[in-house]
């Protein structure tokens, strides 16, 4: 998202250049590449944090920027000491980005508290899903202003393609007629693929696909094959009849929910972060860790095949006509030209 908004927006006239604070990234090119400044500070560790930091603030005369802005809990931190410890010639606003709801305590916790300390001092604190500003009021968050602005899918690239559907079944050996359920995301608790595994278990007819780094290492049933980390997504969607999001926390707007309606695809998630509202009617809605109900979900969507198409073309125009590209870097502009 933020790649698609960086590059949008320096499209419309408002210059952008994006700061990695750790590692380069598979990004920086692309970025680049539609003209987006890119610097890496390379942070591993506290130490390097603060050199980072000392170095970001050193050359933001440089950049001159009218807005700096946060992108999750560790940008948020950067841009909000950054802007602080800046000597200001010019008006310049402060903006973070939320891009989760629920998250474990256990692992975010402490970041999040710091989040929270610090939240009073942006401008404007937007959040990617209704979940996810409620979650952080919640833990203490006292924006001056908060919004909520939707991620924006590309449904030009997201899209069902019948060419690439026979493509992929036939590179992957599935046959033309089997139901195909697909999970995206990376190898994390968060994920839960545990849950995906043993629902599809429970369901050896139809062939299950999971997506995201790791994913080929993870033991599965006969029916299930793991592909790891793929730069194909729309590809691999058009192949899929059903997109399953399994998450148990910490999801704000799941794109890989969005990206697979986009692609026509029925959507089953678990009910956590805004998957309720992004899915509205076109599919169902389940709960979390529970592999039985999510079973009997996929099986009753597979049970007609006609409705499983048209099921999954009205999701697709739901996503078009609700949570396009257009509407995000919309809302962002609207955004940049009232700060």
């Amino acid at each position: 998202m933020l790649c698609l908004l960086a590059t949008a927006a320096q499209r419309r006239g408002f210059r952008q250049h994006v700061v990695s604070i750790g590692s380069r990234g598979r990004y920086a090119d692309e970025l680049e590449s539609h003209g987006v400044g890119v610097t890496t500070l390379g942070v591993d560790s506290l130490l390097s944090a603060i050199g980072g930091l000392a170095t970001l603030v050193g050359s933001l005369g440089r950049f001159s920027p009218t807005v700096i802005q946060g992108w999750m809990y560790h940008g948020n931190i950067f841009a909000a000491l950054t802007h602080r410890l800046t000597p200001r010639t010019a008006p310049r606003a402060l903006l973070w980005n939320l891009r989760a709801s629920n998250m474990d305590e256990k692992r975010y916790g402490r970041l999040i508290r710091w989040n929270a300390r610090l939240s009073s001092w942006p401008d404007i604190i937007i959040a990617n899903s209704e979940s996810g500003a409620a979650f952080h009021q919640a833990q203490g968050f006292r924006a001056r202003r908060m919004v909520v602005i939707d991620n924006g899918i590309d449904s030009e690239s997201f899209r069902p393609d019948l060419g690439e559907r026979s493509a992929v079944r036939g590179e992957l050996g599935v046959s033309p007629d089997v139901p195909v359920v697909i999970h995206v995301g990376r190898l994390d608790p968060m994920k839960d693929h545990e849950t995906f595994l043993a629902a599809m278990a429970k369901v050896p007819s139809l062939t299950g696909l999971m997506v995201g780094s790791n994913t080929d290492r993870l033991s599965t049933p006969p029916n299930v094959r793991g592909l790891g980390l793929r730069r194909d997504m729309p590809r691999l969607y058009a192949a899929a009849d059903i997109v399953v999001s399994t998450s148990v926390f910490g999801e704000g707007f799941s794109n890989a929910i969005a990206e697979g309606m986009s692609s026509g695809l029925v959507p089953i998630a678990t009910d956590v972060g805004d998957a309720r509202r992004i899915v509205a009617d076109t599919g169902r809605i389940v709960a979390p860790a529970d592999p039985s109900a999510l079973a009997a979900a996929i099986a009753q969507e597979c049970a007609s095949p006609d409705e499983l198409r048209a099921k999954g073309l009205r999701a697709r125009a739901r996503i078009v006509d609700e949570f396009s590209v257009a509407k995000f870097v919309e809302a962002f502009t609207r955004l940049y030209q009232s700060v």
